[in-house]
């Protein structure tokens, strides 16, 4: 398993090692023990999501307010997703950018993302399935929602007609309406 850290501090991209023979493939998409190595801090889920969309269907840009906050460990099981993680951290050397990275289920590649950061995603494939394992549980109104359109962002989705969008994402207030209403997370270095 390697781990090398995204242009956002503290997100990760994940990627196992596969071990392929005639029947197939074996790999281990996440181990504890292996987090806490590099990372320096435990990994404890508690709660496990799972997500399907039709191909062009565009979810995001979410975080949870803190408390609870919520880190995601997420990993695509079937289909393509392009995956972004955005820097919402105020007071962070790199707020507002952000890093894409392709997950589709053959490779088993995975990202974290830490408390305080966005994450979406568009899938890129018919009945695309992400799974997102969350260090809290749900608890309402915690939600945070950018609108991932938000030109200030100016995210590459790489969509070639209008994606599909919940009403709740496609009218969530932009990154500087959030920012000044006081929701985001200060940068904790």
């Amino acid at each position: 398993m390697r781990f090398a850290e995204l242009e956002v501090p503290g997100s990760f991209v994940i990627t196992p090692d596969q071990i392929g023979d005639d029947r197939g493939t074996f790999y281990e998409s996440m181990r504890t023990d292996e987090f806490e190595r590099v990372m320096g801090q435990p990994f404890e889920p508690r709660q496990i999501n799972y997500s399907v969309s039709r191909r062009n269907t565009l979810r995001g840009l979410h975080s949870v307010a803190d408390p609870p906050a919520q880190a995601k460990y997420i990993t695509c099981v079937r289909g393509v997703l392009r995956d972004f993680v955005v820097d919402l951290r105020v007071g962070s050397p790199t707020f507002g950018r952000w890093a894409s990275t392709l997950l589709d289920a053959d490779s088993g590649v995975s990202v974290y993302v830490p408390e305080g950061v966005g994450h979406g995603f568009l899938a890129l494939t018919d009945d695309a399935c992400i799974c997102y394992v969350l260090s809290s549980a749900f608890v309402p109104g915690t939600q945070i929602d950018i609108n991932p359109l938000d030109p200030d962002l100016a995210l590459p989705w790489g969509f070639t007609e209008q994606p599909l969008m919940s009403a709740k994402d496609e009218k969530a207030p932009s990154l500087k309406e959030v920012m000044d209403a006081g929701l985001l997370m200060p940068w904790r270095g």
